[in-house]
């Protein structure tokens, strides 16, 4: 998401919608940055605290996931969008309600100056809150989210992107470059021209395309553990179709080291747009009336089933980086649907070999929005809409 989920704009049809290494004997623990977190470890090289496993084999292992939306990503400051500072014990609930894998968007423009230096304080920050979730015991995704829409996929803005790309890729590679492979680096998020929706034209992907590859080769070229990090790219905006049909996975000199993200909202009438009446989904519909048409399980499971076929079945595992369907306390039942929504797509994209990962913005009292959590204590705000998210990619 580029911000809250009222603020997106999708259409109705859009899904917002690897690596080798052999490792020899296993060591200790390895220092993971500045954080001191630990782990399992092995030596690949020059690299420490590495499984032998491909991209493919550790997302079996990631489970449901989690995202810690509108925080580190917020415009103007971690809790300038409401949530409160993120804090240790907030990443440990969110582990011991199960969930494997956390997804920290965040934004770095905002915290580097006119070259685009990144602020140490806030490297240091986002090493803070990764360290959090270590501890607890998650897998971890950072990425570049929206941050401020420099991203235009054009051939215009293409020299300016791909200079910062790798400019802020670098940085980050380097100041992450000890941690072990429970960190992913994730590329970008929902690139796209703004306010743009259609099909992408050739200048489009073929620059988002781009924009894959110079997050690819920045990473690799910081060496040590970068080396063999598995790494995440995006289908163009983050749409299944779009994904399917244009995207071009990078050159990469690790091997089975890469993994492709997508997001799903469909239908968005149910999900997201909370002008809509729309607010019944699935075979368990009383009202033909008040659900879109044509986007039930089935629609889910053909659209999934596509990434598997594209993807995972080459051996290219797929992040579901954002799923959810808001609140809507207006309509009685309406949480049932809600609930059926959500369970579903967990449970489809993980038996299609996707890693599903919940957008949840904070703000979970509130109506059409999607928390789970207190964020201020930790609490389960809907302990059985988690169960059921969890227990789907059990």
């Amino acid at each position: 998401m580029k911000r809250r989920q009222a603020l997106i704009a999708l259409l109705p049809l859009a899904g917002c919608g690897g690596g080798g290494g052999s490792a020899s004997a296993a060591t200790t623990s390895t220092d993971a940055g500045t954080t001191g977190t630990t782990g399992t470890t092995t030596t690949t090289g020059t690299t420490t605290g590495f499984r032998d496993l491909t991209s493919l084999q550790l997302s079996q292992l990631m489970g449901a996931g989690w995202n810690l939306g509108n925080s580190l990503e917020a415009i103007g400051g971690e809790t300038n969008w409401g949530n409160p500072a993120t804090t240790q014990a907030l990443l440990t609930a969110v582990k011991a309600a199960g969930f494997k894998t956390v997804r920290i968007p965040v934004s770095w423009k905002q915290y580097a100056d006119a070259n685009d230096n990144i602020s140490t304080t806030w490297l240091a920050r986002v090493a803070q809150v990764v360290g959090y979730a270590q501890t607890a015991g998650l897998y971890v995704m950072i990425n570049i989210h929206w941050d401020g829409g420099w991203m235009q996929p054009t051939y215009a803005a293409q020299p300016m992107a791909n200079a910062r790309i790798t400019k802020f890729w670098t940085q980050i590679a380097n100041y992450f470059k000890s941690y072990d492979d429970t960190l992913l680096f994730a590329g970008t998020n929902e690139v796209m021209v703004t306010n743009d929706y259609s099909t992408p034209t050739v200048e489009y992907y073929t620059v988002q395309n781009g924009f894959n590859q110079q997050f690819v080769t920045a990473v690799r070229a910081t060496g040590g553990n970068n080396a063999v990090r598995h790494l995440i790219v995006q289908g163009y905006n983050t749409n299944i179709d779009h994904a399917v049909n244009f995207a071009v996975m990078p050159t990469d000199t690790a091997t089975n080291r890469l993994m492709m993200e997508v997001h799903f909202y469909d239908p968005y009438n149910f999900t997201l747009n909370e002008k809509s009446p729309t607010w019944q989904w699935g075979a368990g519909a009383t009202d033909a009336s008040l659900k879109v048409s044509g986007f039930d399980e089935a629609w889910a499971d053909g659209q999934f089933q596509k990434m598997k076929t594209k993807f995972v079945d080459k051996g290219i595992p797929v992040i579901l980086g954002e799923f959810a369907a808001m609140r809507r306390t207006e309509y009685a039942g309406a949480d049932v649907y809600r609930m059926a929504w959500d369970k579903y797509i967990a449970h489809s994209a993980w038996t299609h070999g996707m890693v599903p990962v919940y957008w949840d913005a904070g703000a979970a009292t509130e109506n059409y929005s999607s928390g789970l959590f207190d964020r201020a204590t930790g609490a389960q705000v809907y302990p059985d809409l988690i169960k059921a998210i969890v227990a789907a990619a059990a």
